[in-house]
């Protein structure tokens, strides 16, 4: 049974902690709310880029237009990018990502590909290093600092791996935002994929100024570099929201273990004082 001095010690030490959380769990939500403005901008300019490259690359017939992103090849030696956390307190935001990459490294080795690993974060980059995997390039900090020349500058490195033929596709894993939960996603980066365009845009007769060579030429580079910077902007929002998430239940259990010290030590203050009664009682009893 510990004493009362020992439960008075937890509580400093719970309640600490417990400010500790709340102060985290405010600042995460400021930093959510921050990042989810950028998303939410971004992502229709973003859809919309996806649709343009898609009717762009879908209304040219075989071989008329072509780029060197493009092109598809046999996949020999993949680059895998993959997006974690800096910091950690945010449940297993991280881990299920960094699992996801361990266990993709795995079947495409067992398969005869070659995987090389860029990670951005911390946590993703410490996970597979202690698991025997050879990280080729650690982009930890930019997300502290996201910008799109960061995600401009990722992509463009990307690219010129891609074009001097030292990997055939790069492949991005992170964690996407929706509502306050962090969805695991697995997309290609290159070759170049836009999603479909819908049946609106393909009715759309498109006029490309000066050609469409020049607008290809321009635009796949930037939409590149677009879906690079949207894949990091919605990881560094799930981010914020699991940690935000993370700290709000820790909280809830610091609350409730301090109800439960407090109940311990007010049932032993209770004791103590009946002990010292009775001793009184005793004592004048005795004196009779």
């Amino acid at each position: 049974m510990p004493s009362l001095r020992d439960i008075r010690k937890r509580l400093r030490a719970v309640s600490d902690t417990r400010q500790m959380t709340r102060a985290m769990k405010m600042v995460s939500v400021v930093k959510l709310r921050r990042a989810h403005d950028k998303l939410v901008a971004l992502r229709p300019y973003a859809t919309t880029f996806d649709t343009v490259m898609s009717t762009l690359i879908s209304r040219t017939a075989p071989g008329e237009l072509s780029h060197p992103l493009l092109t598809r090849r046999p996949v020999r030696r993949i680059e895998l990018l993959v997006v974690t956390s800096d910091r950690g307190l945010a449940g297993g935001f991280s881990a299920i990502i960094s699992r996801r990459a361990l266990s993709y490294v795995a079947d495409q080795q067992e398969a005869g590909v070659e995987v090389f690993v860029t990670t951005v974060g911390r946590k993703g980059h410490n996970y597979l290093r202690a698991r025997g995997v050879t990280i080729r390039r650690d982009d930890r900090g930019i997300l502290g600092k996201l910008s799109y020349a960061s995600a401009e500058s990722l992509a463009q490195e990307l690219s010129t791996r891609f074009l001097d033929g030292e990997v055939d596709a790069v492949v991005l894993l992170h964690n996407q935002f929706v509502s306050t939960i962090a969805l695991p996603t697995q997309a290609q980066l290159l070759p170049f994929e836009a999603g479909a365009s819908g049946p609106a845009q393909a009715r759309v007769e498109w006029c490309f100024e000066p050609d469409p060579r020049t607008v290809l030429e321009q635009l796949v580079p930037r939409a590149l570099a677009v879906k690079t910077y949207r894949a990091l902007l919605e990881s560094c929002t799930a981010e914020h929201a699991a940690r935000m998430t993370a700290m709000a239940s820790a909280t809830r259990n610091a609350d409730d273990v301090i109800g439960s010290l407090r109940l311990s030590y007010n049932r032993g203050r209770q004791a103590q004082i009946t002990r010292e009664l009775m001793e009184i009682v005793s004592g004048a009893e005795a004196l009779k």
